[in-house]
């Protein structure tokens, strides 16, 4: 359950002064992913320090970075160990590099290698020349159903305090908490709850293409809304739970949809700023409304408006 590695150079079979130099985050599966891939390969591996955080995203946040790059080529004393000035970074870390800025502080030319680990053998091969398939970043349906996992276990450790605070709410009387109102009462809320996780965990990152909108935050709120607005019918919510419910539910889908942004080449740092930016505020004041509403619900109930 480590899945840090300490940044430095790594060796992979027996290289020498001219063997290549690999780039790669210091997460434990990339370093694992790489290492397996240089399998029968002579070569030498430079990991940064990323955090422990993958090279697509930590190129994002800023830590797969021309400053990193620059420091651990310099600490690890690169031009004492190889004789040439080559060192191949993975292309998905091109966003964080600055390959000019590299080769004027360090001497060393930056190549950006395939997408994918498994093709640098077939890379090395060909002269360290890429093919047009070796640039080419998928992202099937198929590599996002395997991600799912990863957005359905955050959401799920959640539900049980907000299963907690919906029992409550419902329990809650003038004479104390009643479990069978509790149930009674919030079992709709829990299926909503339900629905919206799958919703904006499962159903909108395996169907991201497809779904319209360039915004996350709108693909989670569509199939929230489709979701919701199929459930309703049979859950027998009206008045103001119902109002609630329809506020809440459709943008908590969008909430978790909008996570799924650093699990996807499909979004830009520019443009997941500009989603957070406009969407917080509404999920923020939607969230308040809807608890307004339920709260006066129950002073109706009770008779106290």
């Amino acid at each position: 359950m480590h899945y840090s590695v300490e940044p430095g150079l790594y060796s992979i079979g027996k290289p020498d002064t001219g063997s290549d130099v690999f780039v790669t985050a210091n997460y434990k599966l990339s370093f694992d992913i790489l290492r397996k891939s240089l399998k029968g390969l002579n070569a030498w591996v430079l990991v940064l320090d990323t955090k422990s955080i993958n090279v697509w995203c930590a190129a994002g946040k800023g830590t797969f970075s021309t400053d990193e790059l620059i420091r651990r080529i310099n600490e690890v004393q690169l031009h004492k160990i190889i004789n040439h000035k080559r060192i191949i970074l993975p292309q998905l870390g091109a966003v964080g590099v600055n390959a000019r800025a590299v080769q004027k502080q360090t001497g060393f030319r930056v190549h950006f290698g395939p997408v994918h680990a498994k093709d640098i053998p077939e890379y090395v091969r060909a002269g360290h020349k890429k093919t047009d398939e070796m640039r080419l970043v998928k992202f099937t349906m198929l590599d996002r159903l395997v991600l799912t996992p990863m957005e359905i276990n955050p959401a799920m450790k959640k539900f049980p305090l907000f299963a907690l605070v919906v029992l409550l709410l419902f329990g809650l009387q003038p004479s104390g908490i009643l479990f069978k109102d509790a149930w009674s009462g919030g079992l709709p809320f829990l299926i909503l709850g339900l629905a919206g996780i799958f919703s904006g965990a499962f159903i909108a990152p395996v169907f991201l293409p497809f779904i319209p909108f360039r915004s996350f935050a709108l693909k989670g709120l569509a199939t929230g809304i489709l979701v919701v607005f199929f459930l309703m019918p049979f859950l027998g919510l009206t008045g103001l739970q119902a109002i609630s419910a329809y506020l809440f539910f459709p943008l908590a889908s969008s909430y978790i949809a909008l996570q799924f942004t650093g699990s996807t080449t499909f979004t830009s740092m520019s443009g997941v700023r500009k989603e957070l930016k406009v969407a917080l505020p509404v999920y923020l004041i939607s969230t308040a409304v809807s608890a307004i509403l339920l709260i006066v619900y129950k002073l109706y109930q009770w008779e106290i408006l």
